[in-house]
């Protein structure tokens, strides 16, 4: 039973296509991510939207900054998701207006710069966001424009394959050992939040699996009776029932989703749901282990839009958009034929 996150064991969906080689992250800034919000601020309410700009830092760290340093209480500080520290991220928080005074104090926090601020109604919170535009350079490529956008028109009309990246398993991809731990003890070392970050890589390591299982068996880009499917456009779910709601799975219209396994989350049936007992299986668990997190269901991919490839004597730079919770490791590993973007650090 092996528990550790190795990426190497989940397939390629272009498997039959060359990457590009390369290398990503040399400099912060090869590694642009802008954060495209749910809507914006209305410019009246009790909470302050800050725009801010980082460079070297995790979403976390800002976060403990306002807490520590600024003297928000951590329950009033909101944001939309988690950006990665090596790189050039632009991403909203949200802060109880009274505190207004305070953000001076940002100064002192180095790699941030505010851009924006206005005043909302509500405080954000995670998911109130569309997706994010990326703009990332792979320097010293293999192979040229062409081959990179041979690949992403696979990605385009099929999806991008919705695994969660590395940076969700920690370093050496121990984090779900340690969440299995909790799971089975109940109790551990650490924060509430750590706690709910470790549990939620088990979660996300079932959730590959899941993915890979699928796309071995063929059944990646496909919907059988008994899937809850997601609906692209809308967002909406709805269980499979017929199996002529196939073709719009292959119009990428519709996609099946996988358990990110808990509580009051709609649970497959039939051939949809063997697939998912066979991972829990895998590793001697239960549904019922899962009865104190919170259940939710994924797509097993995610549409790619607004995609660019631009050539540059530093290398290739690839500008694409991506919808809300999915990683774009997991585009990069694609077009690049190899595992990218391992922590060499505990984020």
């Amino acid at each position: 039973m092996d528990l550790v996150y190795r990426p190497e064991r989940y397939p390629f969906l272009t498997q039959d296509l060359p990457g590009i080689g390369g290398v990503i992250r040399l400099l912060p800034q090869d590694f642009q991510v802008e954060e495209v919000p749910a809507y914006l601020p209305s410019g009246e309410g009790e909470h302050l939207y800050l725009l801010l700009e980082k460079e070297g830092l995790t979403t976390r760290e800002v976060f403990e900054f306002l807490r520590d340093q600024v003297g928000i209480p951590e329950k009033e500080i909101g944001v939309a998701g988690l950006k990665d520290k090596h790189a050039l991220t632009r991403q909203w928080f949200s802060i109880p207006r009274k505190h207004e005074d305070a953000l001076c104090l940002l100064e002192n926090l180095r790699g941030v710069r505010l851009l924006h601020a206005d005043l909302h109604t509500n405080k954000l919170r995670i998911g109130h966001l569309r997706g994010n535009r990326f703009r990332i350079l792979i320097r010293e490529p293999q192979g040229g424009r062409e081959r990179a956008e041979a690949i992403l028109r696979v990605l385009q009309e099929k999806g991008v394959p919705n695994y969660y990246g590395p940076q969700r398993f920690g370093l050496k991809g121990l984090n779900p050992v340690r969440g299995y731990e909790l799971l089975q003890k109940g109790k551990g070392r650490g924060t509430p939040w750590l706690k709910r970050f470790l549990m939620g890589s088990l979660q996300s390591l079932l959730f590959n699996d899941w993915v890979a299982l699928r796309m071995e068996k063929g059944l990646y880009d496909r919907v059988i009776p008994g899937d809850w499917a997601k609906k692209h456009a809308t967002g909406g779910e709805f269980l499979v029932e017929s199996a002529s709601e196939a073709e719009r799975a292959l119009r990428l219209e519709i996609s099946a989703t996988g358990p990110l396994f808990g509580k009051k989350y709609p649970e497959a049936q039939g051939e949809a749901r063997a697939l998912e007992d066979k991972i829990l299986e895998r590793y001697a668990l239960k549904r019922e282990d899962f009865k104190a997190r919170r259940g939710a269901r994924r797509p097993i991919r995610v549409p790619l839009s607004e995609w660019e490839v631009r050539e540059t004597p530093e290398g290739l730079w690839l500008s694409f958009f991506l919808p809300k919770g999915s990683y774009a490791t997991s585009l990069l590993r694609e077009v690049m034929k190899r595992e990218v973007d391992a922590p060499d650090e505990e984020e």
